[in-house]
Order: structure tokens, then C-alpha cells, then sequence
């Protein structure tokens, strides 16, 4: 009965005044109406274009479908086209005049009438008008006549073939966006707006669905979508999608064929592979590698999701592409649905399947040298080794070797670290160490190794990391740090990623620079609490991290010139060691520190408990001819718990530096608003942040590069938490009571205050882009010194740096 109502059905689309179209034949063009428009290029500048009648589309969106286009103008503000002017006084550097083509005038009509059309306005027309305002400078106008739109009533299907399974058609159709109320068994109301992509996007949506049924042979001609107007309403019509599936499939044998690094191909090992969990029936894999590629075959088949003999369903088959591709040790040569890879022959129940592959080369060494500020200018180099298939079974194993230097002038030092009674602090470099090894293996490890099925965790890997790091810093040395990591990281889609750091220790060792130690004393005093406090903060210290980190990204992480860039994290710290000290060191009895893990070593190691969370996101949207808006917001709160009352120095929020609020130096800024000189504990539990930038390119492919200006505004500062205290002891003057109550109150959040207490910088700056490479200079002035107050800081601060700040 479904099948005789659905040829019913098709029989009235046919014969009651239809209009029986193919889904591509709905965007017709006329002509265009201006009778002068021609093929020629005149020496008219364009100077203006308008868009006259558009009620219902933005002109943004007509600019984007139009090539008839004005000088790009500055900032988006109109007829002020600086690179032009530039070019009409040098005739050789700038951009030549944008002339008026009469042919693309044409075209674009044209353009604009499809766009109309795709979107419901059935009977849109488009004239121009051209108008000489001054010699040879001329006014475009595209005169549209949208018309009413049209709207699709109801959708029905036919044609679906049925499946065991009743209600997986049903289910199907009910999950459609263009489908309503369900009118009968495959009729629909819908009472929207005609939209072409919508229609288009249904047909892929069929087109998947039975490709991933066993229909292999299906393709865009075998969905067609007929549309009906209502007799009585012209601008209503009934949208019929006819399905012709064709034959159903299964796999045939697999073929799979790794080769080596090499250039020549001899195939010398094989392998023949029949077991029920890897395959069906009578069909084999057939697996074939060189030596050199030093891979064993379980590999090969532990990526294949689909078994040989079963349905066709083209995406375990494309995931199963996708697996050999997030292998990370070989290269994709060929793959498709025949033995030698030609196209699949759909004459035949079974078809084959064949993945040709090729090893990268295993053992491979990078040297590489960088540029860095921080405080000051410095530069480094690198050595990393990295062994590709360790084992055979995709595993990496990389050990990376760095060094840099950073020359830090008196001047920056004395503005961080004053000078003390016995002298200028004087200049200098400062050196920095670090070795790294680090052991990937593809896919998920224990405890998570059931998600790998899961299409949304295919692309996933499991990294261990141990790295050693000694650094002589401005205010304080690290003497060492070690860090151990287990991370599982996994890219969803090509837009969302989660990393969840289930293991992070870190064991840091450090002390105060002598400088910085005897600055100390004469501020504050040797047995003076701050200075007990201070030191207590570079106290050799161990740390433990549960944290996952979601991220969302539709960019170019390089160009970052559209979409937008959004980051999460939410963390635990400090659980291992308070777990080592109540249950293994000393049971019972919690201390709130653990022994040496050097025997001789007199230094405990402090820890401490926390939650940590931050959100950061970022925006980039297209405001003219090669300009961007970007902003930034950025919140990170963490809190101390349990007999914890701080944060280790590694987890805390810092303020100021070139990717941050600049016209501060890096970690220079807050807590709150006390000065630099009188902070007694560095960085703060929470942190807010808003940048906002315009930038313009303003020459093209200038020494193979675009120059950018930019113009940029930053705010934000860091704050102690609600926990945060600067407890008195019995020795305590009574000024010295006052003071740590004055700092802290000038050092924490209160919701009261804390917008006097945001920093602001604003200035402009140069971004040269290179295809993969930006390299930024930025000139920036306090707009609100949080000491001199509003405007009162001329100071012009430079800063340089690798990539946007944002």
C-alpha cells in the first residue's frame, strides 16, 4: 500500500501543473536587463557600488558574490583607498585603479538573480545602473526586484527501499531538517521558506544514508527533487525527492600493501588472513609489505573496521581511511573500491577494497634555531631526534635537546627588581637548559581503550612525557624541573578536540636569584614575614595535575583572518602528594608536605590543592577588502581547598607581555593594583582579560609577503583569590600589620573595585605574513597606569613577537 501511494503520488506531481525539474535546474538565469552593458573594459574607476532594493539579503552578502569590486578600502570606510591614491602619485607602488568592466557587470547579475533564487526569491530580477559622477569615476548601482518568496509546504519521499529493520526509514525521515509533522508514511509538512542548500544538504543527508546500507552505486543523478506549485497559491510548492537506489553490496576481499621509505618496491613478505573476527564467510585479506617498512602486520588489520563479507557501509570504509592516515607513520598512495585500485566495478554483489600504503622514513633529526623576548631580547637553538615506528605499531618516540640565552638590560632589571643599597643591579645574560623525551602511541591506552570504536575517538593518541628544565631566571633560578605527563588527546572532527592530562607531576626545585634574595632583606628585612613568605614560595615544591582541556576551532591558526577559536579547561591539583602524605609517608597524620626525594637533600617538598578553571575565546570576523576584527575574552579563576592557602608558582595567573596586555612586560602587571615593587607573593588566583585588534593589509606579496597594519586594545589585570592571607606572627610590628592589610587589599577581587584596578593599553602595530610565518612588531602606550592613572604614562612601549597575539 505504501508503495502504490507513493506512485500515486509521483503520478499527480507529474500531471497537476508541475514544474518537474531536476534540484540543479531551479537556478535558470535570465538575462540581464540593461541593454549597454558589453564585454569591454573601459577607463572608468569604480568608485562606489550600491546595492538598491535588497530588503531581504545584506549587502555584506552581495559584496561576496559580485567581482566588480572599488579599491580596497581602509578600515571598510568608504571611498578612502589609500593604497590607490599612493599609486596615482607614484604610478608604481600601491594598487592600480579598479576599472569598470562591462562583461563582469553582466556576470554579476547574474550571480546576484542565482543567489536570489537558491534562497526562495523565485522571480528575482537585477538591473544595474552606471553613473559617471565625475570624469572617469563612476557609481555602480544594482537595481533588485526581489519578487515574493516561495515556500515549500510539505516534503515527501520515494523510491527508499525497506530494510529488516521497519524502523530505520522512519527514524531516518523523522531525523531530516526539513521534515515536521508527519502527515503519513512519507509525507511531511515543512511550511518554510524554498531554500536550495537546504534541499541540497537533504540529498547528501539520502545519499549517505544508503551508502552506508550497502547501496555503493548511489550518486547525486540517482536523487532527483520535483516540485509542485500550488494551483492556488503560486508562491507555495510540494517538494517530492525520488529515490533510485540501485543494486546493495557487500565487501569484497581486502588488499592491503605497505611499501618501504624507498624508492624501489619489492613486496617480499605476505600474508593471507581469514579469522571470524577480522573477516566473514569466504573472503580473505590478502596483506603484502617490504622489510624496510619494519611494521608488523597486526597493525595493518587492527586499523580495518569493516569486515570482508559484510554490508557495504562506505563510512567505516572511509574511517577506516582516516585510521590509516592518524597512524602518523605512513603515507595514503591509493586506496578504492577494486583490487588495482581502479574504479569499482558495480556489475558484481562484492566489491573488493585496496589500501596501497607507504612507510615514512623512521629515524629523522631537526635542527633548529629561534629568536625570543621575554624580558629582554635572546635567542636559542635545538636538536630533536624522533624515531618513527619504534616497535612497529605506530609508536613515536622523540628526545629534544634546547638551550637559549635572553640579555636582560639594568634598566629592565631595575624596573623590576630595584636597586639595592649596595648598588645598581647591572645587566646581563641569562641562561636556559631544557631535555625532553616523549613516547606517543596511536590510539587510547587503559583506562579509556573501550572508546577507540567510537567514531568520535578514531583520532586519538596516547602521549607520555618526561622533561628536565634548568633556567636561570631574572628574580629566581630554577635549579631543576621535572615533569612527568600522561596525556590522551583526541581529535573529534576537524573542529572540536579534547586533551585530558590524567597524570601531571612536577617536582620543581628553585630559589631566589642572590640579587633578588638581598633585595629582599633590605626591603623587608631577614626575619621579616614577607620576606619568610617570599622565600616560602621558592621552596622546592611538588605538584600533581588532573585536568581536561576542550577546544573548538573554525580558523587558520596562523592567519586567524575568520571564524573563531574557543578553549576550556577545568583542573585538580595536588591530590597525588596529599594522597602520598595521608596514606604512604606518614599514615594518618597530614603534614602538608613531603619528604626529599634526595636523601641528602635538607628541602621538603611543599604542595598544594586546588581547582582551576579557565575559558578563553576568540573572534575574527572579515570587516572590508582584507581587513579583520578580532577580540579576545579571556577568565581563569582557581581556588585553594583543604589546608592549602595558595597555588604553586607554576599554576598561578600572570599579567602583561607581548601575547597578553601589552605595554607591560611579562608577569609585570597586578596583583590588583599594587606596584610592581611591593608585590610579596607573584602571579594571582584569578585573571580576566579582553583584547580587541584591527588589522589591514595594506601592500600584497611584498618580498613574498603581506605587510599588515594593526590597531589594538588590551585590558585586564590579575587578582588574589578569597583564601588568599598574609598571616601576621607574634614579632609582627604593628606596621608591619597595617601594610600586609593594605596590600591585601590592594591585591584582591572585590566587585566593587576591581574595574578601577584594569590595566589598559591601546597602540598600533606591523604584522609581515608570510604564508606560514607571522612576525608581529606592536607600539604601545598605558592608556590606564594603574599607578599614574588614566593617560598620564607617555611612555612607549615596544614589543616583538611570533605569530598574532591572539
Amino acid at each position: 500500500m505504501k508503495q502504490i501511494n507513493a506512485v500515486n503520488r509521483l503520478n499527480r506531481y507529474l500531471l497537476s501543473g508541475m514544474v518537474g525539474i531536476m534540484l540543479w535546474g531551479m537556478t535558470n538565469t535570465g538575462q540581464a536587463q540593461n541593454s549597454s552593458v558589453s564585454g569591454d573594459t573601459t577607463d572608468h574607476v569604480v568608485r562606489v557600488i550600491r546595492f538598491v532594493g535588497n530588503d531581504n539579503i545584506k549587502d555584506n552578502t552581495l559584496e561576496t558574490l559580485i567581482r566588480t569590486q572599488t579599491n580596497r578600502e581602509f578600515l571598510g570606510i568608504p571611498r578612502f583607498t589609500p593604497w590607490y591614491f599612493i599609486w596615482k602619485l607614484t604610478k608604481k607602488f600601491g594598487e592600480p585603479p579598479s576599472f569598470l568592466n562591462r562583461e563582469t557587470v553582466a556576470n554579476d547579475i547574474e550571480r546576484i538573480q542565482r543567489y536570489y533564487r537558491s534562497v526562495g526569491f523565485l522571480k528575482a530580477s537585477v538591473d544595474t545602473n552606471i553613473v559617471e559622477f565625475k570624469k572617469n569615476r563612476v557609481e555602480v548601482s544594482f537595481l533588485i526586484n526581489e519578487g515574493e518568496p516561495s515556500t515549500i509546504q510539505t516534503v515527501a519521499y520515494t523510491g527508499m527501499p525497506s530494510f529488516e529493520d521497519s524502523t530505520r526509514v522512519p527514524e531516518f525521515y523523522d531525523d531530516s531538517p526539513l521534515t515536521r509533522e508527519r502527515i503519513d508514511d512519507t509525507t511531511y509538512s515543512h511550511n518554510r521558506r524554498y531554500s536550495e542548500n537546504a534541499l541540497t544538504q537533504e540529498r547528501a543527508r539520502i545519499i549517505t544514508f544508503l551508502k552506508n546500507n550497502g547501496y555503493a552505486a548511489v550518486q547525486n543523478d540517482s536523487i532527483s527533487v520535483l516540485m509542485r506549485r500550488d494551483p492556488q497559491n503560486k508562491h507555495q510548492m510540494d517538494a517530492l525527492f525520488t529515490i533510485n537506489p540501485g543494486r546493495k553490496y557487500t565487501f569484497g576481499d581486502l588488499h592491503i600493501s605497505l611499501a618501504g621509505p624507498g624508492d624501489s618496491v619489492s613486496y617480499s613478505q605476505q600474508d593471507t588472513v581469514q579469522r571470524p573476527e577480522l573477516t566473514t564467510d569466504e573472503n580473505k585479506m590478502y596483506l603484502q609489505k617490504e622489510p624496510s617498512a619494519q611494521t608488523n602486520f597486526s597493525l595493518l588489520t587492527d586499523q580495518i573496521l569493516f569486515k570482508p563479507g559484510d554490508t557495504f557501509d562506505n563510512s567505516l570504509y572511509i574511517r577506516t581511511v582516516n585510521e590509516f592516515q592518524n597512524l602518523g607513520m605512513l603515507s595514503i598512495q591509493q586506496f578504492g573500491l577494486s583490487e588495482d585500485g581502479s574504479l569499482p566495478d558495480y556489475s558484481k554483489e562484492e566489491l573488493p577494497v585496496m589500501f596501497s600504503l607507504k612507510s615514512l622514513p623512521k629515524h629523522s633529526i631537526n635542527v633548529n634555531v629561534f629568536g625570543m623576548r621575554r624580558y629582554g631580547y635572546g635567542s636559542g637553538a635545538g636538536l630533536t631526534y624522533t624515531n618513527n615506528n619504534l616497535f612497529g605499531k605506530a609508536e613515536n618516540l622523540q628526545l629534544s635537546l634546547n638551550g637559549s640565552f635572553e640579555y636582560v638590560s639594568s634598566e629592565t632589571i631595575r624596573d623590576i627588581a630595584p636597586d639595592s643599597a649596595s648598588g645598581p643591579v647591572e645587566g646581563g645574560f641569562f641562561q636556559n637548559f631544557d631535555a625532553r623525551a616523549e613516547y606517543t602511541l596511536p590510539r587510547l591506552i587503559f583506562p579509556f581503550v573501550f572508546l577507540d570504536d567510537n567514531a568520535s575517538f578514531s583520532n586519538s593518541r596516547t602521549r607520555y612525557g618526561l622533561s628536565f628544565t634548568r633556567s636561570d631566571q631574572l628574580l629566581f633560578d630554577i635549579n631543576s624541573d621535572i615533569r612527568f605527563n600522561l596525556r590522551y588527546e583526541v581529535n573529534h572532527n576537524n573542529r572540536f578536540s579534547s586533551y585530558l592530562d590524567l597524570i601531571e607531576l612536577d617536582l620543581l626545585d628553585t630559589n631566589p636569584s642572590t640579587q633578588f634574595r638581598q633585595s629582599l632583606k633590605e626591603k623587608f628585612g631577614e626575619n621579616s614575614f614577607e620576606y619568610q613568605r617570599i622565600l616560602e614560595d621558592f621552596r622546592p615544591q611538588v605538584s600533581s595535575i588532573l585536568r581536561y582541556t576542550f577546544q573548538s576551532k573554525r580558523t587558520d591558526l596562523i592567519k586567524r583572518n575568520y571564524g573563531y577559536f574557543s578553549e576550556y579547561s577545568a583542573a585538580v591539583g595536588g591530590n597525588i602528594p596529599y594522597l602520598a602524605d595521608r596514606l604512604i609517608v606518614t599514615p594518618d597524620t597530614l603534614e602538608g608536605n613531603l619528604p626529599p626525594i634526595i636523601p641528602s637533600s635538607q628541602n621538603s617538598l611543599a604542595y598544594s590543592r586546588f581547582l582551576k578553571g579557565t575559558a578563553d575565546y576568540r573572534r575574527y570576523i572579515p570587516i572590508s577588502n582584507h581587513g579583520v576584527f578580532a577580540y579576545r575574552g579571556f577568565l581563569g579563576l582557581a581556588l585553594p581547598y583543604g589546608k592549602s592557602n595558595s597555588l604553586p608558582l607554576n599554576q598561578r595567573f600572570y599579567a602583561g607581555g607581548t601575547n597578553d596586555i601589552r605595554g607591560w612586560n611579562i608577569y609585570s602587571l597586578g596583583p590588583g593594583s599594587i606596584p610592581l615593587d611591593e608585590v610579596t607573593i607573584s602571579g594571582g588566583e584569578i585573571k580576566l582579560l579582553a583584547q580587541t585588534e584591527v588589522r589591514q593589509r595594506f601592500i600584497s606579496n611584498f618580498l613574498s609577503s603581506n605587510w599588515v597594519a594593526a590597531l589594538f586594545a588590551d585590558a585586564g589585570n590579575i587578582w588574589y583569590g578569597p583564601r588568599t592571607e598574609f598571616p601576621s606572627t607574634s614579632q609582627s610590628s604593628a606596621e608591619t600589620v597595617a601594610n600586609q592589610r593594605r596590600l591585601l587589599e590592594m591585591g584582591k577581587f572585590k566587585f566593587d573595585q576591581f574595574y578601577n584596578q584594569i590595566a589598559v593599553g591601546s597602540g598600533a602595530g606591523l604584522r609581515i605574513d608570510w604564508e606560514y610565518i607571522v612576525i608581529r612588531f606592536d607600539f604601545a602606550f598605558r592608556i590606564h597606569d594603574l599607578q599614574q592613572g588614566w593617560f598620564n604614562n607617555k611612555k612607549l612601549y615596544f614589543s616583538f613577537g611570533i605569530g598574532h597575539s591572539f
